[in-house]
């Protein structure tokens, strides 16, 4: 009897000890079970060659923690957004479903009905804490916090940033808002920045700086619940002078003078001292030439790079990067007015040549995405909700969302696009598109590559073998042209048709 209760007691001081031991263990390494933590970067315009972690990139780049995090996960050289150009392309990201679904135009202003659902709404309601910093862009109702379109309306419980195209990089006062005529007056902005419910003055600092120390802060509160950070980037777009004189010195460029409502002069049809007359100023080629411009655009990229090497080794500091997803994406592709770099792709920004709609992208996860590979199979931005929703265990059942999981890319699927009177659309190594080229402010930088004809008659590529689109053999096999254009068509009868 006395060996018996011996045995018994040492089983349950075993026991003990082993639940112990296993709590222990817990605390320190996430469980295959645990939640990750969601980090979203989204930049802004990056060039398809200026991304580090592909194998062909414009050596002139100097992004090396852009480049620790290509290492750190997959790299996927097929990305396509649903847009190109911000509003659309973000509308896209936050959704998982093509825009033009609602915004039969296809153009600037998407928004954001009520009715469609997004990534934070879908995190929120799994039990994560959701917060943005930097852009917001869905093309409509900018600068107000009371329409959906405000990230606290559409499931963030924090945000701080801004909402319009773009904002200055150095003006993010109070005082220069009240010297400046119209502090709204262009698609970019100056002055604070919107924070939850009201705003938030930097009297000084550089925008880029500003919202990594933002995030810095966030990543290292106490969280008693996963959370989901989208850091939305401004860099790098416009205006690409403005950056930090080390950088600039870096580059050999010169400092150009900040905006100053008091000494500007009226430039085409802008009011002496506003600041839309600034911002159309240097947001194209001619104040700055196409050779000093491209020196700019490293200098601004150099210094987004530093800023997300420093969000990293917060992330390490803390222990977070253990189990935090990052997913790294560019909203569209380089613009032709910044000197960003698409080779060997035609175009950029504004169109739908693939220079304007495959991006940089990259996704981390330890233990769960592969680290130092590079998937070729094309992919969608799309697909960032439905993978991110996977990974925090929530099941769709939203039947119209366009993006798969990330970590299961189909080879054969359709992707489709609709950007005002031009469309493309491509399955397997066919595409099919009626691009024609749309940089209505100036002549190109000197790093932009000219479409083969720019018109909008239908052209079809091998895109695989082509990624250049130079050669277009439309002639050549005229039922691949019928075949995509009816598979355009039908989508299209399928799923715009039913919001009219």
């Amino acid at each position: 009897m006395k060996h018996y209760l011996f045995l018994m007691v040492f089983a349950v001081l075993f026991s003990c000890h082993s639940d112990k031991k296993k709590s222990d263990t817990s605390e320190q390494e996430p469980t295959q079970n645990e939640k990750p933590n969601i980090l979203l970067i989204v930049v802004d315009d990056q060039g398809y060659a200026d991304f580090t972690p592909f194998e062909n990139y414009d050596k002139t780049v100097s992004s090396p923690n852009i480049a620790r995090l290509g290492k750190s996960g997959t790299v996927y050289t097929q990305a396509y957004v649903s847009a190109p150009v911000c509003s659309p392309s973000r509308a896209g990201i936050i959704t998982g479903k093509n825009q033009f679904r609602w915004d039969i135009p296809a153009s600037w202003g998407p928004g954001l009905p009520d009715d469609v659902k997004t990534l934070p709404e879908y995190l929120k309601e799994a039990g994560y804490h959701t917060a943005r910093i930097g852009k917001n862009d869905l093309g409509r109702n900018f600068h107000k916090n009371d329409v959906r379109e405000y990230p606290l309306n559409h499931g963030y419980d924090e945000f701080l940033g801004f909402s319009a195209h773009a904002h200055d990089y150095w003006a993010n006062s109070q005082s220069i808002k009240e010297r400046t005529p119209d502090p709204y007056g262009t698609s970019a902005l100056l002055g604070p920045l919107m924070h939850n419910m009201g705003e938030k003055s930097y009297e000084e600092g550089y925008l880029t700086d500003i919202l990594t120390d933002e995030s810095i802060d966030y990543l290292k509160r106490d969280h008693d619940k996963p959370f989901f950070l989208t850091l939305s980037y401004n860099a790098v777009h416009h205006l690409i002078h403005e950056v930090p004189k080390k950088y600039l010195d870096k580059y050999n460029v010169k400092e150009i003078p900040n905006y100053d409502p008091d000494s500007l002069v009226a430039f085409k049809n802008h009011k002496p001292g506003s600041y839309s007359a600034y911002y159309d100023k240097y947001s194209r080629v001619g104040a700055i030439n196409t050779e000093d411009l491209r020196q700019y655009y490293l200098a601004n990229l150099n210094c987004l790079d530093d800023n997300i090497g420093r969000v990293l080794d917060a992330l390490k500091e803390t222990g977070l990067d253990k189990n935090t997803l990052i997913v790294f994406v560019s909203d569209n592709g380089g613009s032709p007015l910044t000197g960003s770099n698409n080779a060997p792709l035609t175009g950029g920004k504004y169109s739908l040549w693939e220079g304007g709609i495959r991006v940089p992208m990259a996704m981390s996860w330890p233990g769960q995405v592969d680290a130092g590979k590079v998937e070729k199979r094309y992919v969608s931005a799309l697909d960032i909700l439905p993978t991110l929703t996977k990974a925090a265990g929530i099941e769709l059942t939203d039947t119209s969302i366009d993006g798969i999981d990330l970590l299961a890319p189909k080879a054969e699927r359709l992707l489709v696009w609709k950007w005002q009177k031009t469309w493309a659309a491509r399955k397997g190594k066919w595409k099919i598109t009626n691009a024609k080229e749309n940089h209505w402010k100036s002549e190109p930088s000197a790093q932009y590559i000219a479409p083969i004809r720019d018109d909008l008659t239908i052209k079809l590529f091998d895109i695989e073998a082509d990624p250049g689109e130079r050669n277009d053999v439309a002639a050549e096999y005229p039922e691949k042209v019928k075949e995509l254009q009816q598979a355009y068509d039908a989508w299209c009868e399928a799923n715009i048709s039913k919001r009219n």
